[in-house]
């Protein structure tokens, strides 16, 4: 499942696929070049990023200015599988005997499984931190990020305050490595309530809602859409135009020194074969719920997550379009199930 973004084209006469499934330059396409799927990328980008964005996976109360909290997240989220970008986007199996990849993801994984390790400290008045790292399954991709939360309303245990639900407000970012294909960051803003239920008095069940607001950030980096020709051997490469090894134009008049690739019977075609994807900016907007169970030390959580609208409404004006459509169309909405069990002290 990581990222093969040289696939990601919209006209794939521009290269062959070679014996070991590898893209080459086409000479037969007399250099189109090759095109980039944009549309694609940034459906690519959208459905990475919700799987590695913040859960927002607490109630409103905090830890207290006393305590902290350790725990494993684990996160499952669903996405478009059968969807032709992921098939051309993603690498795919690996042959066992010759370790070649084949040319696309045949059979894309039905959901990007996230687990990370979160540390939750309080502070006074109402403040908390987290910090979390993390990893995709089934790809070299590693999160990192922090979360900070404000506990409005919380910890009233007698009297009226004690009926109202706790409330709470955060911000949260999440970045990604491991990968030389794109940059991606997430960053979101989410509101919460929360009402724990003590029973028996070592057992507190909290159950919680709220909104989350994300802003994905996706760049892409430079992809090479040819990348198993050699551009130096295809050209014959001699040289590049300097004085050292001139270039002699229509009727032997010398062609300005530019420092471009001087070829001996060959093609510099496949040196200008690097492309850069449109960046992608976008907005999503998500409804989370779940609750904990607290015994004495011990804490286990269940969280669900669900896109409150589909991505292609959140998303609208020029800004969003390529070619009079909305990049987003077709983008199907998204959820999460997670889980959690950690200690706290």
């Amino acid at each position: 499942m990581d990222p093969a973004l040289a696939r990601l084209v919209r006209d794939s006469g521009c290269r062959l696929v070679g014996p070991d499934k590898g893209l080459y330059y086409n000479p037969a396409s007399r250099y189109e070049r090759c095109q980039t799927d944009d549309a694609a990328f940034a459906k690519l980008i959208a459905q990475y990023g919700f799987a590695v964005a913040p859960s927002a996976m607490h109630a409103a109360r905090t830890t207290g200015y006393g305590g902290f909290e350790i725990g494993l997240e684990a996160d499952f989220t669903k996405i478009d599988s059968d969807a032709d970008y992921w098939k051309r986007g993603t690498q795919g199996p690996q042959d066992p005997t010759t370790k070649d990849f084949s040319i696309e993801n045949r059979s894309p994984d039905a959901f990007l499984q996230h687990y990370a390790l979160k540390v939750r400290k309080g502070f006074p008045f109402g403040f908390e931190l987290t910090t979390a790292v993390g990893f995709l399954a089934n790809t070299n991709l590693i999160s990192a990020g922090a979360d900070v939360r404000w506990a409005l309303f919380e910890g009233f245990r007698k009297g009226i305050p004690a009926i109202f639900p706790e409330v709470a407000v955060g911000g949260s970012v999440r970045t990604v490595t491991g990968t030389e294909e794109f940059q991606l960051t997430v960053a979101g803003i989410d509101a919460q309530v929360s009402k724990p239920l003590p029973i028996s008095g070592t057992v507190v069940v909290t159950p919680y809602a709220g909104y989350q607001w994300l802003r994905i950030f996706g760049d892409s980096g430079l992809i090479d859409l040819t990348p198993n020709t050699d551009a130096v051997s295809y050209c014959n490469f001699r040289g590049v135009n300097s004085p050292a090894t001139p270039v002699e134009g229509q009727g032997g008049a010398p062609v300005p020194y530019d420092g471009q690739p001087v070829c001996s019977g060959g093609s510099q075609a496949d040196f200008n074969n690097t492309v850069v994807f449109d960046a992608v900016r976008m907005t999503r907007h998500r409804l989370h719920f779940g609750a904990q169970l607290r015994f004495q030390m011990v804490k286990f959580g269940a969280h669900f997550i669900t896109d409150v609208v589909p991505p292609e409404d959140a998303n609208q004006g020029e800004a969003y379009e390529i070619a009079g459509e909305n990049k987003f169309a077709g983008l199907g909405q998204q959820w999460t199930l997670a889980i959690d069990l950690g200690a706290v002290f």
